[in-house]
């Protein structure tokens, strides 16, 4: 898994200037969360980041913590939010101590997961820190059957005294996507490059659908929500 320092410390600029939106995101989130549990009041946000979507959630929910194996990326997401617990854990041996209210896993970090299994022992072990009632939020990639080989992205950033360049490529490799991300950074230092490689899963609805139905919670997809990826909402039974 890639986001050491470098990538960690470019990964916000870079998709805020594509136009991410990480407070609208947990403001749609926190609607469908209310519909469903109206008193939530705890989260726990798996795979947290940088902490984006946590200082927006903060808005929303009077206590928050998050899940997040990057160290780099930790860092910052503590840095971002005062007081924040962040545990430096693999989803699939979350221990947070607690239960909580809302449980969420999102831009696609549960398909880090290699296996349907893997993937389905991550499921299991958010939904074993729901409290009764509480709702289990998960942010699919593509479904196999859209996902395009041989994918290429890009993106520029220009600010004041600094230029980025973000270049991505898609392989896939059987059930899963080799995605190359190569950065080149232009400022008054001069010019530096570096390249991530991030392995994921191409996981089908059943697959997901299988994970919810094993970890013993009922879940429905919302295939317009995001940028087209969806949005799978699930709730413990109280």
């Amino acid at each position: 898994m890639g986001y050491g320092r470098k990538h960690a410390e470019l990964y916000d600029v870079v998709f805020a200037d594509r136009g991410k939106d990480w407070a609208a995101e947990a403001s749609s989130v926190a609607e469908q969360v209310r519909r469903r549990n109206p008193g939530a009041s705890s989260l726990l946000d798996v795979a947290c980041g940088t902490g984006m979507h946590l200082a927006a959630f903060a808005g929303h929910f009077a206590h928050v913590e998050g899940v997040e194996p990057a160290a780099d990326m930790a860092e910052l997401a503590e840095k971002r939010v005062p007081g924040l617990v962040v545990h430096r854990q693999d989803m699939r041996e979350l221990a947070a101590g607690r239960q909580f209210d809302v449980v969420t896993c999102m831009f696609f970090a549960v398909t880090y997961m290699p296996t349907p299994d893997d993937l389905a022992v991550a499921v299991g072990a958010m939904a074993a820190h729901l409290a009764p009632g509480g709702v289990l939020v998960v942010e699919p990639w593509w479904f196999e059957d859209r996902f395009l080989d041989g994918y290429v992205g890009g993106h520029l950033v220009k600010e004041d005294g600094r230029v980025i360049s973000r270049v991505t490529h898609s392989v896939r490799e059987g059930d899963r996507v080799r995605l190359t991300i190569r950065f080149v950074v232009a400022d008054a230092d001069g010019i530096d490059e570096f390249t991530e490689v991030e392995v994921v899963s191409l996981f089908t609805e059943a697959d997901y659908r299988r994970a919810f139905d094993l970890a013993g919670v009922t879940a429905e997809h919302l295939p317009q929500w995001g940028a087209g990826t969806g949005l799978f909402v699930a709730q413990r039974p109280r």
